[in-house]
């Protein structure tokens, strides 16, 4: 059971994937739901799928779908890491905080360039084109390694032995 895993001894290690498989099923449905719902809150106002509500001028970029897909499921996991967890909230904001960078991140990654408010405030149509659009991939890889190192800094606090 996940709340009666020991502790690893001191010295031994185990890797994120020896952690992530004594993970029970609740966990990962936890991880399956958040990665859809990530998914949906992200697409449909950055107009990824389109919708009467929102729109798009500039089309969507043939790297923004997997981004998207990645960081929602590296989100998704990250919040079930929270399902039956071992450690007590002493520096547990570490890897929520970083989750939450992770995840406010992609929403300006896969955007539409010109149709963020606060960019086209900053930089005006012309500057989001050409100053924020080429930005955007750089901000897709800092989102996934965000997202990336909060899910292993969390599964680690899991198994650290806190003497």
């Amino acid at each position: 059971m996940d709340t009666l895993t020991p502790p690893r001894e001191p010295g031994t290690t185990t890797s994120l994937l020896d952690e992530l498989r004594t993970w029970q099923a609740r966990r990962w449905w936890t991880a399956a739901g958040v990665a859809v719902l990530t998914m949906i809150v992200t697409a449909v106002p950055t107009a990824m799928v389109p919708t009467p509500i929102f729109s798009r001028d500039v089309p969507t970029t043939a790297w923004a779908w997997p981004v998207l897909t990645l960081t929602s499921v590296l989100a998704g996991m990250v919040t079930a890491t929270y399902v039956a967890r071992r450690d007590p909230d002493e520096g547990g904001q570490r890897g929520s905080r970083l989750g939450m960078v992770g995840a406010f991140a992609t929403f300006f990654a896969v955007g539409c360039p010109v149709c963020n408010k606060l960019v086209l405030l900053a930089l005006g149509y012309a500057g989001a084109l050409q100053y924020f659009a080429p930005v955007q991939p750089l901000i897709a890889a800092t989102a996934i390694g965000v997202l990336l190192w909060a899910l292993v800094v969390r599964v680690r606090r899991e198994r650290a032995c806190r003497v």
